[in-house]
């Protein structure tokens, strides 16, 4: 199994990309049954086998013979998935077949037992061999072994043939039944490598897409046609090892600092739903895809000329979209205006009493939980905004308009009130080519966070992807990522 990305220090987890089974035996039997696929041909042998188990009354064994990365493990740890009432069980390297075999009960279900990691013939004795096949061979023929079938995975023709031998000395026909006792398995076809590909990625990431590893689909497919490319599990590692390289290409393009660019926004109007419909996971990643297809702003266009450079660029700078209520945003500005905030504030008669509820609603906030990295869980729409609030935050989107600043700094107190951040910045440049210039820049204990804050009476799903895409490209030009004309 190899474990390949960037650790993102909110979460304290790396974006993986698994070329063997042991990874995907914790995603879960929800997830396994959206990026597994039937090899019918596979399965078709398999029936035939449970066939003849079920008018012997006794159990069987098969060799399946495949290259390394071809799937085997995977195949038969989830036959389950498109056969009812057949379960999978695997013998671990260091288990003993026999021990395992004789402490199994009598089941009703079919079963599967999966030896695996015994493809090293030459480190295992023949009195061992000999020993496992004949624990094998008594197995299948007891009560508890009846409608069991036990599979040895071989990468060798040699082993192959060294397992067949021995087998058809110990137990022939009875062992192996009438047919072949080895089975050539050739996994998945290539035209279904992206797919895969695509599904293992998602349910193991958070809904992580291949643009958001940088690579394109004229690329995933360019891997899969390959004629090196032999296997899905190959073809797994070629998507990593283009992930190591996106990945370190861009860190090296951040010549002065390694950051986060992450989006606040705030609005007048619900705009909860469109945040979650534009980003991933429990830790609100923004999702390029998504991205991409909810605006057709004209500005927009070139951009998505550009998707995997953006998708790499998202996921290096942990990329995250978040919202936060009217109620937050009016106590923060009563709490921490500064005295030119205060007076436009009293200028337009609004209250500049400072909120008791401000820390709380702060550090329960979702750029709250994520400072602290906790997980959002599932977003919950907030209480319905009386006139007299809409108004009021109204109040606070017309002074942004205008001299968004003081707002912000005034997030930026609140945060270091409650001690989210160690301390803030507003309105600091990132050097480059391209002048990019964010809200605040935010240093915490997880390093520093440049926060792009997008104050809107009312906005939509379509203008936060504009705003949010547009941060990105800025900060792909300041970095030398991309080259083009400014966008704004």
């Amino acid at each position: 199994m190899t474990s390949i990305g960037m650790q993102d220090a909110v979460t304290n987890t790396e974006l993986v990309v698994p070329d063997r089974f042991e990874r995907l035996k914790n995603v879960g039997i929800g997830s396994l049954r959206s990026l597994v696929f039937p090899i019918e041909e596979m399965l078709e042998i398999i029936d035939e086998r449970f066939g003849e188990m079920n008018m012997t009354g006794r159990g069987s064994m098969l060799l399946l013979r495949g290259d390394s990365g071809t799937g085997k493990s995977t195949f038969l740890n989830t036959v389950g998935i498109f056969r009812s009432g057949v379960e999978s069980l695997s013998v671990g390297p260091n288990e003993d077949v026999g021990d395992f075999l004789f402490a199994l009960n009598s089941t009703d279900d079919l079963r599967i037992i999966v030896l695996e990691g015994r493809e090293a013939l030459g480190l295992v004795s023949k009195e061992k061999l000999e020993a496992t096949m004949h624990a094998i061979n008594s197995f299948v023929r007891t009560e508890a072994g009846s409608r069991t079938l036990v599979v040895w995975p071989t990468n060798n023709d040699d082993i192959s043939k060294i397992l067949e031998s021995l087998g058809k000395q110990i137990g022939a026909e009875s062992l192996f039944g009438l047919d072949d006792p080895i089975v050539k398995f050739t996994g998945p076809p290539k035209f279904e490598f992206v797919q895969i590909a695509s599904k293992t990625i998602a349910a193991l990431n958070e809904g992580a897409t291949l643009a958001a590893l940088g690579v394109s689909d004229e690329k995933a497919i360019e891997l899969a046609n390959d004629p090196k490319t032999a296997t899905i599990g190959k073809y797994l590692g070629l998507i990593g090892r283009e992930l190591r390289r996106n990945s370190a290409h861009v860190r090296k393009l951040q010549k002065k600092e390694s950051i986060r660019l992450w989006v606040l926004v705030l609005s007048g109007n619900d705009s909860e739903g469109d945040v979650a419909a534009l980003t991933r996971g429990g830790y609100s990643q923004a999702d390029i895809d998504r991205l991409m297809t909810a605006t057709e702003a004209n500005v927009i266009q070139q951009l998505k000329s550009y998707p995997d450079e953006l998708g790499i660029l998202g996921t290096v700078l942990d990329a995250k979209i978040l919202h936060m209520d009217v109620y937050t945003a009016l106590a923060i500005a009563r709490t921490h205006a500064s005295p030119e905030l205060k007076k436009l504030l009293r200028a337009q008669n609004r209250s500049i009493t400072k909120d008791t509820k401000t820390e709380g609603r702060v550090t329960g906030s979702e750029l709250g939980l994520m400072l602290s990295g906790q997980p959002l869980g599932q977003r919950r729409r907030g209480p319905k905004t009386g006139d007299n609030t809409k108004e009021a935050f109204d109040g606070l989107a017309t002074i942004a308009s205008k001299n968004d600043g003081l707002l912000n700094e005034a997030i930026g107190e609140a945060l270091v009130a409650s001690k989210l951040v160690e301390s803030f910045e507003k309105e600091h440049k990132l050097d480059g080519p391209v002048k990019f210039i964010s809200d605040l820049r935010l240093e915490s204990s997880i390093g520093d966070i440049r926060l792009e804050v997008m104050w809107r009476k009312k906005t939509s799903r379509a203008e936060i992807a504009n705003y949010v895409l547009t941060k990105l490209w800025n900060y792909a030009r300041a970095i030398e990522l991309v080259g083009a004309p400014d966008v704004k």
